[in-house]
């Protein structure tokens, strides 16, 4: 629902939204690209929060009912202010959902399990691009003109509806963290948290020195991160159709309804082989690889959609673009097996790489403009170039990785134990460590001398 209540402006541009509220061709782009201004800049804030909230699942229940009552107002709008209040406005709960439930997923599963799980979260938001195209033809199709009012506006009652529901919900159902679940015995709890700590030589909590503003910091001035946010960005400006999806599908000629029905299969498709990329990813301890053959796919997708006008072809393309998201779903699983320890920093990493790409997003709503369709070659050759940036930057992270996993296997073998614990808020994880384990503070060090990053 996440995906559904931010992209449904894209399904009722085809039933009138556009007229209803006289909205110009750059105010329509202004619709969808206003979201991103309060989605950007809170996810960081959010996820930081999120790190120091001891009840998750209250913290995102709440924001899930939040974006659904928004969403559901934007149906009463009537000019382009109102809906890009609106807009603004469900960008600032929607920013907790996906960089905060990777975080929640990394506090409870291994890097040999994160990638598989992510991949199950992203498959939601995939599937919400099917199923949500399916939904909006059904309401589009069988609601206009019930009670008097427009098809368009009972698709944003409906749906937002739902997702108030599923927020109430996701409050009394979801998880808290390893050391205070609700219906986890304590023997389990520890049992959750010895499995983090051995898996990062270091106990998954935040240090002493660990606040919320070290975090920030730590994460902006790392090299990684800030090679991971430029790589998103690039990613995500190529990937920017999902916004228009919809409107692509409908250059094959078909009827409203058909077109939404045909956005269908395509996300489809990308469900499946996100959760089959990622379970061999995982099988692997491997990202880059795993993620960047799917920006290949995005490139020979649009270089078809350039050469051909041909039906079938452009019908291909939009399964190889709906492709791109598979890869997607890694980068995030990356930044946290990249930025382990503390939580903290890995909270504000996870919450920046996400938010920055998104400016590709907001960038990408100005791309494809009306006047360059039905065949958006410019589009297309601005997504060819993001792609580009993201693979180059890629393969220097993969690089950088590499490099450090040489320097720590000779470290491993030349350099006594002790250099292994830089610094206090370590030291203090690597004890908490030993006592979660039931080991010695110096066998807790061993272990932590044989962590390596997953390139």
């Amino acid at each position: 629902m996440n995906y559904i209540d931010r992209n449904n402006v894209s399904a009722a541009r085809l039933r009138g939204l556009e007229e209803d509220l006289s909205l110009t061709t750059v105010q329509y782009e202004s619709t969808i690209s206003i979201l991103y201004a309060s989605y950007i800049v809170c996810q960081v804030p959010s996820n930081v929060i999120l790190n120091y909230v001891s009840r998750p699942g209250i913290y995102m229940g709440c924001a899930i009912v939040c974006w659904g009552t928004i969403s559901a107002l934007t149906g009463a709008t009537h000019n382009f202010w109102q809906i890009a209040l609106c807009r603004i406005a469900i960008g600032i709960p929607e920013a907790a959902f996906y960089p905060g439930a990777v975080y929640i997923l990394s506090r409870w599963y291994t890097k040999k399990e994160l990638a598989f799980r992510s991949a199950l979260l992203y498959v939601g938001l995939l599937i919400s691009n099917a199923f949500g195209s399916l939904m909006a033809a059904g309401i589009l199709d069988q609601m206009e003109g019930k009670l008097g009012v427009r098809a368009w506006r009972w698709l944003f009652y409906i749906e937002g509806a739902i997702t108030i529901a599923i927020g109430f919900i996701a409050m009394y159902t979801m998880p808290d963290y390893p050391h205070n679940c609700r219906w986890f015995t304590l023997e389990e709890r520890l049992v959750a948290q010895q499995r983090l700590a051995e898996d990062g030589g270091e106990a998954d909590v935040d240090g002493a020195t660990d606040t919320a503003l070290r975090g920030l910091k730590m994460a902006w001035t790392d090299r990684k991160v800030l090679l991971l946010m430029t790589m998103n960005f690039g990613q995500l400006l190529a990937l920017s159709h999902v916004n228009f999806f919809p409107t692509l599908t409908q250059t094959l000629g078909y009827s409203r309804t058909v077109t939404l029905l045909l956005c269908a299969p395509p996300w489809i498709f990308a469900s499946l082989v996100c959760v089959l990329n990622a379970l061999h990813s995982d099988f692997k301890q491997e990202r880059f690889f795993h993620i960047s053959w799917n920006w290949w796919a995005v490139m020979i997708g649009y270089v078809i959609a350039m050469s051909s006008q041909a039906i079938g072809a452009r019908y291909v393309s939009l399964f190889l673009l709906a492709n791109g998201y598979s890869g997607f779903a890694l980068t995030a699983v990356w930044v946290s097996s990249t930025i382990h320890r503390p939580t903290v920093k890995r909270a504000a990493a996870i919450g920046s790489v996400n938010a920055i790409g998104n400016l590709g997003n907001l960038v990408g709503s100005y791309v494809w403009n009306v006047r360059w369709g039905p065949t958006y070659r410019n589009s297309m050759a601005i997504g060819i170039a993001g792609i580009s940036v993201a693979m180059v930057l890629g393969f220097i992270i993969r690089r950088d990785l590499d490099r450090l996993n040489r320097k720590l296997d000779g470290a491993e073998a030349t350099e006594p134990a002790e250099n292994a614990v830089a610094n206090a808020g370590t030291q203090e994880r690597v004890e908490t460590a030993a006592k979660l384990e039931g080991v010695s503070v110096e066998e807790a060090i061993a272990r932590k001398r044989g962590f390596r990053y997953v390139l």
